[in-house]
């Protein structure tokens, strides 16, 4: 993914671009398992956003887990409505790159979905991912409810804990709850399932969760 920016400071509200009202069109199902990307989701199923650099490998770790309904790649965590990925990646809209995963919490544990988040990328690295360098690329968790709110950061102690003992420096990982996800344009989703050699930048640390 190419870089359009190397801004490392998240806009004010007042200094990020205005959005649009309208939200781009994406295709109405997921390409690989079929399902729908856009809900209404079946009853007693969850959400969360996770924040893990590009979107492509993150995506593509989410949707191959047993358990999972759907993903989907967007934007969240910022102040333009409805961004495209060239005004993200400008850095002027304050959103970070982020992956939709809906869950059946009767197959698949939120602890799980969060073992997958922090052993699947560096959470240490703040405006970054390896060699993808801006704000759109920071690690983020963000909940549809504050009790996942605070699983999500007593997953974060936990693997901290561990991260300190294999010598890495502190989680630079936001967690936010309630943030509104932005759907990526319908060429983002399901990337790595179109094109399986593209560009994948996720690296883990090797800590265990």
């Amino acid at each position: 993914m190419g870089l359009f920016s190397r801004n490392l400071e998240i806009p004010t509200l007042e200094a990020a671009l205005p959005g649009r009202a309208d939200p781009v069109q994406v295709p109405s199902a997921h390409f690989v398992n079929g399902r729908p990307l856009v809900g209404p989701f079946p009853d007693g199923f969850q959400q969360i956003q996770f924040g893990m650099g590009c979107f492509w490998g993150a995506e593509r770790k989410f949707w191959e887990m047993p358990g999972v309904h759907t993903t989907a790649a967007g934007y969240a965590g910022g102040h333009s409505p409805n961004p495209t990925y060239e005004e993200v990646c400008s850095g002027q809209t304050g959103h970070t790159e982020v992956v939709l995963v809906v869950w059946d919490p009767s197959a698949v544990t939120l602890n799980a979905l969060l073992a997958q988040f922090w052993e699947s990328h560096n959470p240490t690295q703040g405006m970054r991912q390896g060699n993808d360098l801006g704000t759109q690329y920071r690690s983020c968790i963000y909940t549809e409810t504050t009790e996942h709110l605070d699983l999500a950061q007593t997953s974060l102690l936990h693997f901290q804990d561990k991260l300190k003992a294999g010598g890495f420096p502190p989680i630079t990982t936001e967690l936010k709850v309630h943030q509104t996800f932005y759907y990526a344009e319908h060429y983002h989703q399901q990337y790595l399932a179109k094109v399986p050699n593209g560009y994948c930048g996720l690296g883990g640390t090797g800590v265990c969760y």
